[in-house]
């Protein structure tokens, strides 16, 4: 099963989709199979008019509903998510994240958007079944620094955190399959 990966942003070159290249690469070089939903390449109409069956928003979420793991990329505007990832997270079943380990990560202007992590992403998160949130990693602006063809890099420090980060969802990745399988073994034994 892949390890499915959200961008929030609405811009194509962003400090949250820079990072989500750095988990991304870290998990692929590990042997993970990764998809992707970018929630600005979806209809704006069917966002908002919370079109299920549209083509490109039903791909999306089977891509979600196929996972095993999402990691989920933000960057923070007026202390929150954006409304595009709002948009997309509405389109969710209730129990669209039921199983899933989950990775956020968010960016913004300056430290004091840190808590917005917990206070604004995770109870979502939680509210759509997620029981595994490992962790997560918040960027400052002045921590991921402008290239001159126009991407971003993250700074020594983020980008230790994004590694170790990326190491737990994968390692994460294996804590519901084996309580799937205890629980599939105690079924047998009871059985018996």
């Amino acid at each position: 099963m892949p390890i499915v990966f959200i961008s929030g942003s609405p811009q194509a070159r962003s400090r949250s989709n820079a990072l989500l290249d750095v988990v991304r690469n870290h998990v692929v070089a590990h042997g993970a199979t990764v998809e992707d939903v970018r929630a600005r390449e979806l209809p704006p109409d069917s966002l908002l008019n919370l079109e299920f069956d549209a083509p490109p928003v039903k791909a999306a979420l089977g891509r979600v509903e196929r996972a095993n793991a999402v990691v989920i990329a933000t960057p923070i505007y007026k202390a929150s998510y954006t409304g595009l990832l709002k948009s997309f997270l509405d389109l969710l079943p209730q129990d669209g994240l039921k199983d899933k380990v989950v990775l956020p990560i968010a960016t913004g202007g300056s430290p004091a958007h840190l808590l917005a992590i917990d206070y604004a992403i995770k109870p979502v998160l939680t509210a759509l079944g997620a029981r595994w949130i490992v962790g997560s990693v918040y960027a400052s602006d002045a921590q991921i620094a402008k290239r001159d063809d126009g991407g971003y890099q993250p700074d020594a420090e983020i980008a230790a955190r994004l590694a170790e980060a990326s190491s737990l969802l994968l390692e994460a990745i294996e804590w519901p399959r084996a309580r799937r399988e205890r629980a599939a073994g105690l079924a047998l034994e009871l059985a018996a």
